[in-house]
């Protein structure tokens, strides 16, 4: 995929970005886990997710977090990374003025920078959160939560207990507004090691479903 190379408020923001040639394409934006413990745009599930998206048309943007790759800045505790997230969804909306939807899709940290965007941004029709820290990141701004989307979550998770995410659907499912769409992999771990593929399934799944009901 294409290198690119995009102003964030802290300085350049280094990512990798697949232009899809349909007039009307809807757009996604793939935000990545914690940096504090190797997290970049190049993480498997990140890119996983990337690519899952590509082969559906949409008009996809992966990029680094400030301080993380090619990124300049340093990291800011999830404020200026909502910042970055802000900047990536404003390039490729400039980009893409006639997209049909708009998409966030987020794993661990990234998946409570993309649930925040939604509340920021009402242009944001749909999400995809794998792997929710709800034990270690506050969620309680997700009231109401904007719009529907997909939580997959590992059974045997050993960073965020299953129980901590189911409390969380069990929240966001309460809101009449939306529909949550929850999955729980079992076996797999915080990383979805040897469950990736089971991963991208679910996922490819969740966004077939979502597009044949926005046709």
């Amino acid at each position: 995929m294409p290198e690119v190379i995009f102003n964030g408020p802290d300085g350049r923001l280094e990512g990798r970005y697949y232009h899809c040639r349909q007039n009307d394409s809807p757009i996604a934006i793939l935000l990545h886990p914690d940096p504090r413990y190797g997290g970049t745009m190049n993480n498997k599930v990140v890119y996983s997710l990337f690519q899952t998206f590509v082969h559906r048309q949409f008009s996809t943007l992966r990029f680094n977090f400030r301080g993380v790759g090619r990124s300049q800045g340093r990291f800011d505790h999830g404020h200026g990374e909502l910042s970055d997230g802000a900047a990536a969804l404003d390039w490729v909306q400039s980009h893409n003025p006639n997209a049909s939807g708009c998409w966030i899709a987020g794993f661990s940290f990234g998946a409570w920078i993309g649930m925040q965007m939604m509340m920021r941004r009402p242009e944001i029709s749909g999400f995809i959160s794998v792997a929710p820290p709800a034990n270690i990141l506050d969620f309680s701004f997700l009231a109401p939560c904007p719009a529907s989307g997909l939580v997959v979550h590992g059974e045997k998770d050993e960073v965020v207990p299953l129980d901590a995410v189911d409390k969380l659907v069990e929240k966001l499912s309460s809101q009449k507004t939306v529909t949550i769409d929850y999955r729980v992999i079992a076996g797999a771990d915080h990383f979805f090691q040897n469950h990736i593929v089971k991963l991208v399934s679910h996922c490819s799944d969740f966004l077939d479903q979502a597009m044949v009901k926005a046709a």
